[in-house]
């Protein structure tokens, strides 16, 4: 790993003091053009973040948490319970530390550059949600986590690196689904996934799979169907899934979204479960307990998932709390009408 550079270095390259550095980036005055523009060049050159970042730029603190979320087109991510729930517990925890939250949509083809929010003094900290496992994404994280600044990881976890998150046990949570289904007599169950690029995608299919071979149960490719996590989604994957229900009458589905879109999309088939297949979804949203019958899911602490993100972003601002945090909460399988 290359060396940081320093101011040091910036004043050296620039030919200036590092006092004139300091002044250049904090933007006191007198300042001549010339200096600045020599200056800013040299610590572009070098790739250089001030010190002043990770001590929030000397000037003083924003007292603003950045909460970093997917933007998706057309999808109000706010009325999800799964969003709604961990974006209610970082803000509960901040409000206790007279923190405030920012939230910040990140579309997919913006450059992942968490250290600018650091920069423009947005932020004194952040909490991601919906990180994936791609290079970009990875190379982004390891240049946030290798300056030490506050963050932390919800709900996606790179087993690999050294990264701060907050979790839940997906793989205890797909077991308990697959299980249950299974003890129910059905050996063939269909498995609705999300995405392999996030993590808990890959837990969800492990505990699957687990509950599959503590029964003896060989695994089925042409069980798994992939899904984005939306009720839409779920919706589409009907059609798909509709002819399997003829020898496969039991369903898990990796989020309640996906699963009541395919409830749905099987209700206009004229399926209806409970009588002509089972189904456990995950989450545990409030909507699950309105479907018609009431739909079986997997309770996710993500109330406190939220609350524990914050605290650990808190530590690190007001303690140098940089000990790695790897946590996964407990979930737990409540049935409902759905596959009863």
């Amino acid at each position: 790993m290359n060396k940081l550079a320093n101011r040091k270095d910036v004043a050296r390259l620039a030919g200036v003091s590092e006092a004139t550095v300091s002044r250049v980036f904090n933007n006191i005055a007198p300042l001549k053009e010339e200096t600045k523009k020599k200056v800013l060049k040299a610590a572009k050159e070098l790739h250089y973040h001030p010190n002043v970042i990770a001590q929030n730029f000397a000037k003083g603190k924003s007292n603003n948490i950045g909460v970093i979320v997917p933007y998706l087109p057309k999808v109000n991510l706010m009325s999800t319970h799964y969003f709604s729930e961990l974006v209610s517990g970082i803000g509960a925890k901040l409000g206790e530390s007279g923190y405030g939250l920012l939230l910040l949509f990140q579309t997919p083809e913006q450059p992942k550059d968490y250290i600018q929010l650091f920069q423009s003094q947005r932020v004194d900290g952040c909490i991601i949600l919906g990180a994936k496992n791609t290079p970009n994404d990875i190379t982004a994280l390891n240049n946030l986590h290798e300056h030490h600044l506050p963050y932390c990881l919800i709900n996606q976890t790179f087993s690999e690196q050294p990264f701060h998150f907050i979790d839940g046990d997906h793989v205890d949570g797909s077991y308990q689904a697959t299980t249950s289904l299974l003890n129910k007599g059905f050996e063939r169950v269909i498995f609705l996934n999300g995405s392999k690029e996030f993590s808990n995608s890959l837990d969800r299919l492990e505990g699957y799979r687990k509950a599959l071979r503590d029964k003896d149960i060989p695994f089925n490719k042409d069980l798994i169907f992939e899904g984005n996590y939306s009720r839409k989604s779920g919706y589409k994957l009907a059609e798909q899934i509709y002819p399997i229900l003829q020898t496969s009458k039991a369903i898990f589905a990796a989020n309640d979204r996906m699963a009541i879109g395919l409830m749905q999309g099987l209700n206009e088939r004229g399926l209806l479960a409970s009588k002509d297949y089972f189904i456990i979804g995950y989450d545990n949203s409030e909507i699950s307990r309105m479907t018609s019958p009431p739909l079986s899911t997997v309770n996710v602490p993500l109330y406190e998932m939220g609350q524990l993100a914050a605290e650990k972003v808190l530590n690190c601002i007001l303690h140098g709390d940089n000990e790695k945090t790897s946590l996964k909460l407990p979930v737990t399988l409540i049935e409902r009408e759905s596959s009863l």
